[in-house]
């Protein structure tokens, strides 16, 4: 798919957009559609939103008259990336925008873009896929260690005294998880956190947590694993202890999570707080609906947000684009803080990719937000 913006006498940026919209599971070659009556697959919906974002991102800069050419690429057609890399136009392109879905896509495109020194944007995989000495690849959705950095000064910040009990099943993840926090608490500077550490069980009872909270003080309950169900169990044994004052602090993933806050305060991180009620908010809400007869996902809020902020970012500053990426001139909804991370074991002025820093810290109750810092 090939969509202009608009063409003017001014250089027509080229910018290549990357999603998994799973077009040849949906279309024969020919065009005809393949599902027939069906509801589009769960699978299908994240790309094909994203994607829906970034079209309405177009809409609005073609009636800016914004000089750009945006080419799109679907990363689940035949050969993914590979066959899109084999298009010898790519090397044209001044911005990358992709929406990975797996850790393995990572790694091709980035090297490709470090190649032909085309800064790469991955707004929403939390993952930076193993690059290493790649100052072109821009991971804005934060990985794990940055949001565990976040979450161990937040609570160090807010809540210094508290009984800090850390949660966790058996695996590897949660092993990372654990071992991060410890890493933290001895290079972090203050006074480290005490936090006692219990590994349960996925069929755990309300009674062995309980047997662990302190009546007389206020519990921090940390959840140390990624695991959903765990997650919710762990909330609902605690919503079920009344008789102690308990906050449950989650994992990224808990932005997901719908209805687990029942009588019990959770706190979480997110890099994304999309605010729906503001005139831009009603503005894209009411656009999808029109169009799609639908609410719109945050992954669609995402490709709208990446596709406008970036490319106005890329307009306004040129090959400048990498030292001027903090530019907060045309924010939609997210503050970014975009910096470079640092290899261990090199010098100091090595960047191994940037990464997006900014973390809101969201505080519900009942499925009503309370706070947001």
């Amino acid at each position: 798919v090939n969509l202009t913006a608009q063409t003017t006498d001014k250089k027509v940026y080229k910018i290549a957009v990357f999603a998994p919209v799973y077009l040849d599971s949906a279309f024969t070659h020919d065009g005809t559609y393949r599902l027939g009556s069906q509801i589009l697959p769960r699978y299908m919906m994240p790309g094909l939103d994203f994607y829906n974002g970034v079209m309405l991102a177009i809409d609005s800069l073609g009636n800016e008259q914004a000089p750009v050419e945006v080419v799109f690429y679907d990363t689940k057609a035949p050969n993914g990336i590979s066959a899109a890399l084999a298009d010898s136009t790519l090397k044209d392109a001044s911005l990358i925008i992709a929406s990975f879905s797996s850790r393995t896509e990572i790694q091709e495109l980035a090297n490709f873009a470090l190649e032909f020194e085309i800064p790469l944007i991955s707004p929403t995989y939390p993952n930076d896929g193993g690059v290493t000495e790649n100052p072109y690849f821009i991971v804005i959705n934060p990985t794990l260690k940055t949001h565990l950095e976040g979450i161990y000064r937040y609570l160090q910040r807010v809540y210094p005294t508290s009984n800090f009990t850390m949660f966790r099943r058996s695996g590897a993840v949660e092993d990372l998880i654990q071992s991060t926090f410890n890493e933290i608490g001895r290079s972090n500077s203050g006074v480290p956190l005490k936090i006692k550490t219990v590994e349960l069980t996925d069929s755990f009872s309300t009674s062995e947590v309980i047997s662990y909270l302190d009546s007389n003080k206020q519990n921090l309950i940390i959840c140390g694993s990624l695991n959903e169900t765990f997650g919710i169990n762990l909330v609902k044994s605690l919503s079920e202890s009344k008789r102690y004052r308990s906050i449950a602090m989650g994992m990224p993933t808990w932005d997901a999570l719908r209805g687990v806050d029942k009588n019990i305060e959770i706190i979480y991180t997110t890099p994304y707080h999309f605010v729906r009620t503001d005139k831009l908010g009603l503005e894209i809400t009411n656009t999808y609906r029109n169009k799609f007869s639908g609410r719109p996902s945050d992954m669609v809020f995402k490709g709208f947000e990446t596709m406008y902020h970036f490319t106005k970012l890329l307009l306004k500053h040129g090959n400048q684009f990498l030292a001027n990426i903090n530019d907060n001139s045309f924010k939609q909804f997210n503050d970014l803080n975009i910096q470079p991370v640092h290899p261990y074991s090199t010098s100091p002025n090595a960047v191994d990719y940037l990464e997006n820093k900014k973390l809101y810290y969201i505080r519900k109750l009942d499925g009503q937000i309370r706070s947001v810092n």
